[in-house]
């Protein structure tokens, strides 16, 4: 199934790229696996750019956490339900019915499977003008300069500010197919005593969840 122009602001020349890029491997081939790893980099490049360009007085960590942010799993999913990728997928019948087209992992590597076929199809200057946009809204939220650290950042610095242990992450629980991984993550720290869990696409991701789960217990967030 095709994705209206008006959606994603472009129409394809080539249609079959986009087709590759919607077709997950559960479907067989040709799928969308090395549309996605291309467009995992032009992604990062075209935020890279965008956070360089408006923050000129930023420093490297201060736009580090911000692209990390921007194209974090979870950041692009949110694009790619936007976009209604998800309804658009091509995905074998047991993915489909294990709810792969609302899962983040298969959603986030759609959309940059998507950014990958546009970049094929007309270049990188169309690319970023189709592509950008998309991003806007979560590029516009950010404080300047300032962009909020990561879970485990947060809880490691506030860990070290007060000569406490650092928290230790263990893996507790590993299931799905090798495309559909979740990895189950438990953070504990020891002063005070306390634990938190996390689930994720990634190792990391579930680190981070998990750390954010500790954070929570903390009543560490702002604006509490």
């Amino acid at each position: 199934m095709s994705l209206p122009a008006d959606r994603i602001g472009h129409v394809f020349a080539n249609p079959d790229l986009l087709a590759q890029a919607l077709t997950h491997r559960s479907a067989g081939v040709p799928h969308n696996e090395r549309l996605e790893f291309l467009g995992d980099s032009i992604v990062n490049l075209l935020v890279a750019e965008a956070l360089y360009v408006r923050w000129p007085k930023a420093d490297e960590g201060a736009l580090t956490r911000a692209r990390a942010e921007l194209v974090r799993e979870a950041s692009l999913a949110s694009i790619a339900r936007e976009l209604e990728l998800g309804a658009r997928l091509t995905m074998g019948p047991g993915e489909m019915k294990s709810g792969g087209h609302r899962r983040d992992s298969i959603l986030a590597d759609a959309l940059e499977a998507v950014v990958a076929a546009i970049y094929h199809d007309v270049g990188f200057q169309r690319c970023r003008e189709v592509v950008l946009p998309w991003f806007e809204p979560a590029l516009a939220a950010l404080p300047v300069g300032k962009p909020e650290k990561d879970p485990k950042t947060r809880l490691q610095e506030w860990l070290q500010a007060r000569q406490r242990a650092l928290p230790v992450y263990d893996l507790v629980a590993e299931s799905g197919d090798d495309h559909a991984k979740v990895f189950t993550v438990t953070c504990t720290i020891r002063d005070p005593s306390l634990s938190g869990s996390g689930e994720g696409s990634s190792r990391r991701n579930a680190e981070q969840a998990a750390a954010a789960a500790v954070i929570e217990r903390l009543d560490l967030n702002p604006g509490k």
